[in-house]
């Protein structure tokens, strides 16, 4: 009954609480807004951070990157950034369900004026989950939460580097998750803006297939030089994760 009562006190009409499947975290979220996705999880567990860290999350959503990241590393600060302020509320209620106010803060603002809420070049790590379709391609509703998720309705892709540069100290890691259609348009962004991509890996739905993901690493003012991780392979079969999905993301 205790447990109810206070599922009841964080939640609002619509809302449910989702588990997380790793420390007991739950996360708060409305099915008719936008829930995350396995881009999210997988992002999570390719992102890096060092104790003493300060990460920054642009476009947080309901806050589940700085969530799972609190789980897997050893940040002193993770900061959600979220221009939606319905999405950075349900962000700020899964923090303080799961008793993460001493290490995870959300802040809801635009990306594009990142600078005036935070101070430059004040973080080590910048992970980001951006809107992966270009504005107008398929949109139907472009101010609905789905919509603002998907597409770059808000913000764009040179908007998202332009803040990781000004936000990211020399030195500092620049996480992503996106599209591989786009991958070449991605690059030359991020060395525009003197993120220097180091590392990248595809993730295939099955072994056979396309990739569906692209999982990328930069670094602020970084030396030219890029490795390819092994790909990550979902599925081995209909309805049945890969070994890696198992024993590391917990499928």
């Amino acid at each position: 009954m205790e447990n109810s009562k206070t599922n009841e006190f964080f939640l609002k009409p619509g809302e449910r609480l989702d588990d997380l499947q790793r420390n007991e975290l739950m996360i708060i979220q409305d099915p008719e807004r936008f829930c995350f996705g396995m881009d999210a999880v997988l992002l999570s567990g390719f992102a890096t951070a060092t104790k003493g860290d300060r990460v920054l999350d642009l476009g947080t959503g309901t806050g589940i990157i700085p969530l799972l990241m609190s789980a897997k590393t050893d940040a002193e600060e993770l900061i959600g950034l979220e221009i939606q302020e319905d999405s950075a509320d349900m962000a700020r209620r899964s923090v303080c369900y799961n008793k993460l106010q001493d290490r995870v803060r959300i802040v809801c603002g635009d990306i594009k004026e990142a600078e005036k809420i935070f101070e430059p070049a004040s973080f080590d790590v910048v992970t980001t989950n951006p809107p992966y379709m270009i504005k107008g391609h398929g949109l139907t509703n472009p101010d609905s939460p789905k919509a603002i998720a998907r597409h770059e309705v808000l913000c764009d892709l040179k908007d998202v580097m332009r803040a990781a540069k000004i936000m990211l100290h020399p030195g500092g890691k620049f996480f992503m998750v996106h599209r591989p259609f786009r991958l070449a348009e991605i690059l030359a962004c991020m060395q525009e803006n003197r993120i220097e991509p180091k590392r990248i890996r595809m993730v295939h739905p099955y072994i056979d297939k396309e990739p569906s993901m692209v999982l990328i690493e930069g670094a602020r003012d970084g030396k030219p030089r890029l490795s390819v991780d092994p790909p990550l392979i979902i599925y081995d079969e209909p309805g049945k994760y890969g070994r890696e999905m198992v024993e590391n993301y917990g499928f």
